[in-house]
């Protein structure tokens, strides 16, 4: 067990993940803020007193636990950490210890202030709180980082990470740890052990269109010349522009849409339903995030791959719905989320916001990064098991390599939802116009979105006569 000796104003434990730590009786579960990824490991992050951590032991912690004493007041804490992407793209890139230091001596003399332009405007949320080159390193391993900020930077701080990074801000106040329950998995179970092949299915998830898909992400991105949008920084202007433009084209699906806020200065979350055929309260959901970031402090942020492709693939599926005239036997939502890129803020808000309403949510599958491979490969499909037997049945390739979901719809599941994901290797997240992305691929995945949705939830079609 590590420790870092200090004048202490705070104590902050990282350690592996333990379910045993978080049990009701444990002092830890009421100073618990999170898990969060280094490399292939969970790690939990408490904020215990004195007298709590003196119950724990080396014998009872994990011996890679680091127990850190701040020397100063903590204002926000941020998780940094390396995304998982495929080798040769890192191999681009300086190992994570040179890029971190270079992101430091970058966070050293930073102004969140005085980014402002017409592409993207923060003064929102900015306040003079902001002390320049305040921060304090309070873990550091070769492949992840805790840091603690001040409000303004913790804001913006995505913008300053290299590429293949990540951030993500912890909550202010300990938060509930929440399993999912075996109850809830027990349709997503038997729908799994009955699924077979369905020709129906296959042939309504063949209508998603290509050419559509293409037009869609053109106007994300900004490459049509006619959305105007030149960043999806949650902050940006651009970022409402797409809000407002898949709230109508959703809307036009039959689908009743809200923009729902859930932090000042972000963009919102869209969340669109269609509602069930039948009496019932049980609730499908697909869910993509429309915002993207630039690296480096970079202002462009068109975000074809990360996260449009996931966008269109959801509009890709209402538009099916629409033209296929389909009725579902429970409620399905299409939610494109915003603040992701700041640390899953508007996927966490709206995950919350169903936990306290006491939602009945069968599963929520997440897409984030779908339109990506290297030419001369087979197309790419990442995903955990548990959709691994209806991809295969949908005529896609599938590559057990790719089985091991490192972005998990991680918002969900600590609310104790049934959730999974659907992804890809991870590659350039800018243009569609580029080597390598691969609309083929996108309306693979697509498919196999949809024919998981239609396998679970059911669903009715118009009437010959």
């Amino acid at each position: 067990m590590n420790a870092k000796a200090a004048c202490s104003v705070a104590l902050l434990l990282v350690t592996p993940f333990d379910p045993f730590l978080l049990k009701p009786n444990s002092c830890l579960s009421t100073a618990f803020y999170g898990n969060y990824q280094q490399g292939g490991t969970i790690l939990s992050v408490f904020r215990p007193d004195r007298e709590c951590i003196d119950t724990w032991t080396p014998h009872t912690l994990a011996s890679s636990a680091h127990i850190t004493e701040t020397a100063r007041d903590i204002e926000r804490l941020v998780w940094v950490e390396e995304e998982a992407v495929d080798a040769a793209l890192k191999a681009q890139t300086r190992p994570f210890e040179d890029e971190f230091d270079a992101f430091l001596d970058t966070l050293s003399t930073y102004e969140p202030t005085s980014i402002h332009s017409a592409a993207t405007s923060f003064q929102e949320v900015m306040d003079d709180s902001h002390r320049q080159g305040e921060y304090e390193v309070l873990y550091r391993s070769p492949k992840a980082a805790l840091l603690s900020v001040d409000h303004a930077t913790a804001m913006s701080i995505d913008t300053l990470l290299p590429r293949f990074w990540k951030s993500t801000l912890l909550p202010t106040d300990p938060v509930s740890y929440i399993p999912v329950p075996s109850s809830s998995l027990k349709h997503v179970k038997e729908v799994l052990a009955n699924l077979r092949f369905d020709p129906a299915i296959a042939s309504i998830v063949g209508n998603i269109s290509i050419p559509q898909l293409n037009n869609d992400i053109r106007f994300l991105t900004g490459e049509d010349e006619k959305s105007g949008i030149i960043s999806r920084h949650s902050f940006s202007f651009g970022a409402r522009t797409a809000a407002s433009w898949l709230k109508d084209h959703f809307e036009e699906t039959g689908a009743t849409c809200e923009l729902k806020p859930f932090l000042p200065g972000f963009a919102p979350n869209v969340v669109c339903r269609y509602p069930s055929a039948l009496d019932t309260t049980a609730t499908v959901i697909l869910g993509a995030h429309y915002d993207s970031r630039g690296s480096f402090g970079s202002l462009r942020a068109p975000g074809g791959d990360d996260d449009g492709s996931g966008i269109v693939a959801l509009l890709s599926i209402a538009r099916t719905i629409k033209r296929k005239g389909i009725k579902f036997l429970c409620n399905i939502e299409l939610v494109a989320f915003a603040g992701e890129e700041q640390g899953l803020l508007g996927s966490k808000a709206y995950s919350r916001e169903l936990r306290e309403a006491n939602a009945n949510v069968t599963v929520m599958i997440q897409a984030d990064m779908l339109a990506y491979r290297e030419p001369g490969e087979p197309p790419q499909l990442g995903l955990p098991d548990m959709l691994a037997v209806a991809t295969t049945k949908y005529d896609f390739h599938f590559d057990s390599t790719c089985q091991n979901a490192y972005n998990y719809p991680q918002s969900f599941h600590e609310q104790g939802f049934p959730a999974t994901q659907v992804f890809e290797r991870a590659g350039p997240s800018d243009l569609s116009e580029r080597i390598g992305y691969d609309f083929a691929q996108l309306k693979s995945i697509a498919k196999v979105q949809f024919a998981t949705v239609l396998h679970t939830a059911g669903y009715k079609l118009p009437s010959a006569d």
